[in-house]
């Protein structure tokens, strides 16, 4: 019998008593608990011992390397998860609320009628304040992660010429991290080029890059589950004074609010500050979404910057920083950075320049 160990065993120190038990069903949560990604399984989680199963696709290998639970071939999962449940007297299932539907938890309640489910947004809770505050192996995966978006970034600006689509760029963007160890993109790439990039979630296109144009391009790596995110703006030929002011507003903006960041302040606030730089040099209106968001297992977790964020930052919490401006027609900027908020500030895992980069 394996006993619980790692956040598995965290997890179980918050069940109520022996008879009450979580149910893990998500893939996001799968992976964070057991260390095994997988696109199908359950991990039942006890006081005593917890059981990942696991179809025959990946059992072979969870075997291998799932170490802190027991792993057990996912053949029937109604008659082995009733038996589990036998066994250990278990009477209260908590589940992901945030995760599962309505349909699988009537399921789940008519196929166990002897067993209570906390629907409550309990259970889920707990995992998001577990997940929000990473390790410091976590944090090196992050950190792989922007290494190989960072040096594929950097051999781009090289290939980059008048004339290529916004298509060829993001498909080498992400030929590139593939190249140099990404196990995927952490989303679609945004290349957006000219009056495309005034809209922040542009699609790429088979529009020309220009000269006179601004380049926005949002991407990121991932590395053992662990993924990266950055934006840089750049310059094709020639910069215009309106295209460098409105550069130097949204930089000066990423740059106030890194100074911000830090243990016990609010995403609130963090995210005034790089609105109230935006707002000095005139460009506070066009700034339409939040500051920035938590990046780990998922591209878009907790917490979040924004002028609704109810998250108060604390050591350890990863967050970007991207302020941008967007004028409708014309052009925009945004500016991404990744950090980790500390208990005296936050540390940059960003390293790539915030310098305007022209492409001649």
């Amino acid at each position: 019998m394996v006993k619980n160990a790692g956040n598995i065993a965290k997890l179980a120190d918050n069940l109520a008593d022996e008879r009450h038990a979580a149910l893990i069903t998500s893939d996001i949560s799968r992976r964070y608990f057991s260390g095994f990604t997988s696109s199908a399984g359950m991990i039942l989680v006890t006081k005593e011992v917890s059981y990942l199963l696991i179809d025959f696709r990946y059992f072979d290998k969870a075997k291998e390397r799932v170490t802190d639970c027991e792993v057990a071939l996912l053949e029937n999962a109604k008659s082995q998860l009733m038996s589990l449940l036998i066994k250990h007297g278990i009477t209260t299932v908590s589940i992901e609320s945030s995760a599962m539907t309505v349909t699988e938890l009537d399921r789940y309640k008519a196929n166990y009628s002897f067993i209570k489910f906390d629907s409550s947004r309990e259970l889920s809770d707990m995992i998001e304040k577990m997940r929000v505050i990473k390790t410091p192996e976590e944090i090196e995966k992050i950190v792989k992660a922007q290494r190989i978006a960072e040096k594929a970034f950097s051999r781009l600006l090289r290939d980059i010429k008048p004339g290529q689509t916004e298509k060829h760029v993001a498909a080498l963007l992400e030929y590139y991290m593939a190249e140099y160890g990404s196990d995927g993109k952490s989303f679609d790439t945004i290349a957006a080029s000219g009056v495309n990039s005034a809209s922040p979630h542009a699609v790429p296109t088979e529009k020309k890059l220009e000269n006179g144009d601004f380049l926005t391009l949002d991407f990121g790596a991932t590395y053992d589950g662990y993924h990266s995110d950055m934006t840089r703006t750049i310059a094709i030929g020639k910069v215009t004074e309106e295209m460098k002011r409105m550069y130097d507003a949204v930089l000066f903006a990423n740059l106030d609010a890194m100074k911000a960041i830090r243990a016990d302040i609010s995403g609130k606030v963090v995210d005034s500050v790089a609105r109230a730089t935006l707002d000095a040099w005139g460009y506070g209106k066009y700034f339409g979404h939040g500051l920035g968001h938590g990046v780990g297992l998922e591209i878009h977790e907790a917490p979040t910057a924004s002028p609704s964020s109810q998250y108060m930052l604390k050591d350890g919490m990863i967050l970007t920083d991207e302020p941008g401006a967007y004028i409708s027609g014309k052009f925009g900027v945004r500016i991404e950075d990744m950090v980790v908020v500390t208990n005296d500030g936050c540390r940059n895992l960003t390293e790539t320049t915030k310098e305007l980069i022209v492409i001649n």
